[in-house]
């Protein structure tokens, strides 16, 4: 029985999302349960996935909170 978990920022990917869409959770739940099934033969039914948002200031880089991160990243590009 796979538990997997997928955390991610939270922030969209799509014009006026500020979060990931249901429809983009459910194509990464049906692709790890696919390659679950593919790679370990682990069936469909039995395997779990988790998706966890978290707050970009709870998000950190390089010792950084994230946004200040992608701050000075910009500044060096």
């Amino acid at each position: 029985m796979p538990m997997v978990t997928v955390q991610v920022t939270r922030e969209g990917s799509v014009p006026g999302a500020d979060r990931v869409t249901a429809e983009q959770k459910a194509e990464i739940y049906q692709g790890i349960a696919q390659l679950l099934l593919d790679v370990l033969r682990k069936p469909l039914d039995r395997t779990w996935v988790i998706f966890e948002e978290v707050e970009l200031e709870n998000w950190s880089q390089a010792g950084l909170p994230l946004p200040e991160y992608r701050k000075r990243q910009s500044v060096a590009d």
